[in-house]
């Protein structure tokens, strides 16, 4: 059996194609082995120096870094997460997993289900509008799922707040009648800071407002509801969900109450069905059949061989421009890793650098340089078959045209004797295109991007599920605030002139 060592070696040793060559030299073969259909959602790799060679060396790598047994832990409920001993249940939350925890899960979302049935009855007086706080995965996930699937619907108004700038929070305060406002506080912990400082804000509009019982206004998501009660939410508004559930994997559980409040009870279940289906391919299939595992050797190809440092990803839909956002916590915060499970240096590219945007906005910005410029971007493109508008259908044949032709310019580019319009071509890009935007297919795409960060995770031996880089930042800023921490003389400097006190 090979070892890791060995399987990155190999990798080193291995010579990419051209990429069209590729594609020349055996079409149909190649398309049978780069492109999967899963939950209705085509994954297309074909325009990857992804070939056979590389995928046999890139399933050494899984096989030495025992993908297989991390796999079967994560479902089966034991310890993926070693640093902080705990297991990584989100899976759960779509009923993949240990049975207590997905039934655990089945009873907090029968909770949710009974809280938006009582709201929906009137038991919080007349309510039009939603506004959310959370930051973070309490904040990225509702704010996607809202965005994405909640265009057309009347039901209710949300907004979600998470920066502790108040500006933002008086952009909300200014939609929405105090009236006829519910407040759903997001915290895993509920300890944080931006969070409840945004949540008493809120809090002192409702009393300002003359709100009978603004307390009385606030429900609670959280995996800490000692916390919630302590702060003054009722136990009975209170929404709990597993510790075991990562906050950046969380939009499945009571997280979730914004999207299943606006969208809907049915809705919501779609997406967990959609995710769960997802699951079951991650689990089931092996080797380059699973579409998560060959997402990841596509990365690991790029990061740790062509030594690519970022990672673009457009949606040509206006109702996925959030999936970028949401993709850069999800990914960064994974796998921004420097040491690998036992400790040691990590001693390779960690996780890409995760930006990107909508296109076409995006042609007309930064894609001078993923077709001329020096860095090498691996690219990757999200479109629908289904549009979302009444409008002529020009529209979306021409957004579809843009998007395709975008990847087709990437790996051919064109030749030019004046260096200004050569273009080099040989670019790599992934296209993923869903038959339409529905809560099903939402939830089996963003359950496929959480598995491919997992198997990700494996193939550089990495824990992807705790995020101690995020707590420093966090200490510090208390200590600066408080005054409780020494700091050098051009950051005593900065705050004093940050805060206007004379320097």
């Amino acid at each position: 059996m090979t070892d890791a060592a060995q399987a990155w070696q190999s990798l080193a040793d291995w010579k990419p194609q051209k990429i069209a060559d590729l594609i020349a030299a055996g079409p149909e073969a190649r398309l049978n082995s780069l492109v999967r259909t899963i939950a209705d959602i085509r994954f297309d790799f074909t325009k990857t120096h992804l070939d056979q060679p590389a995928i046999g060396l890139l399933s050494d790598l899984a096989e030495a870094q025992d993908f297989a047994g991390r796999r079967k832990t994560l479902f089966s409920g034991g310890i993926a997460n070693p640093t902080e001993d705990r297991a990584a249940e989100h899976s759960a939350e779509r009923g993949e997993g240990a049975p207590e925890s997905v039934h655990r899960a089945q009873a907090f979302h029968q909770r949710m289900r009974m809280l938006i049935d009582a709201i929906e009855a009137g038991a919080f007086g007349e309510i039009r509008h939603l506004l959310h706080i959370g930051i973070g995965g309490s904040a990225l996930g509702p704010d996607l799922l809202v965005d994405a699937l909640g265009r057309n619907s009347d039901r209710y108004d949300v907004a979600v707040v998470s920066n502790v700038d108040g500006a933002a929070l008086s952009e909300a305060f200014a939609k929405f009648d105090p009236q006829y406002t519910l407040v759903a506080v997001a915290s895993k912990t509920f300890t944080t800071t931006e969070t409840l400082l945004n949540a008493a804000s809120a809090r002192q509009w409702l009393e300002e407002a003359g709100v009978d019982d603004p307390t009385g206004r606030f429900i609670a998501l959280t995996a800490n509801p000692d916390k919630a009660m302590e702060w003054g939410i009722d136990e009975t508004r209170i929404l709990p969900f597993n510790e075991t559930v990562g906050g950046r994997y969380s939009l499945w559980s009571s997280i979730g109450f914004p999207a299943a409040l606006a969208l809907g009870w049915e809705a919501f279940a779609e997406l967990l069905e959609g995710a769960a289906e997802m699951d079951r391919h991650f689990r089931l299939a092996n080797g380059a059949d699973n579409v998560c595992l060959l997402a990841a050797f596509v990365d690991q190809l790029y990061a740790n061989r062509l030594d690519c440092q970022t990672r673009a990803v457009f949606a040509y839909d206006e109702r996925l421009r959030l999936l970028p956002d949401y993709l850069q916590q999800l990914e960064m915060e994974s796998n921004g890793k420097g040491v690998t499970l036992d400790g040691q240096p990590l001693g390779r590219a960690s996780a890409s650098i995760t930006w990107g945007g909508v296109g076409t906005d995006a042609q007309h910005a930064v894609f001078q340089l993923l077709h001329q410029g020096t860095h090498l971007v691996p690219v990757e493109f999200l479109v629908a078959r289904e549009p979302d508008h009444n409008l002529d259908l020009t529209h979306h044949d021409t957004l579809v045209a843009n998007c395709i032709a975008q990847g087709a310019a990437l790996m051919t580019g064109r030749a030019s004797e004046d260096g200004a319009r050569h273009y080099p071509g040989d670019r790599p890009s992934t296209t993923i295109l869903l038959d339409r935007v529905s809560p099903r297919s939402l939830g089996a795409l963003i359950a496929f991007y959480e598995h491919r960060v997992f198997a990700n995770a494996v193939l550089l031996g990495i824990n992807p599920f705790d995020q101690f880089g995020v707590e420093l930042g966090k200490e510090v800023a208390k200590g600066l605030g408080e005054g409780s921490m020494e700091f050098d003389p051009a950051t005593q400097a900065l705050m004093a002139a940050a805060l206007d006190e004379g320097v």
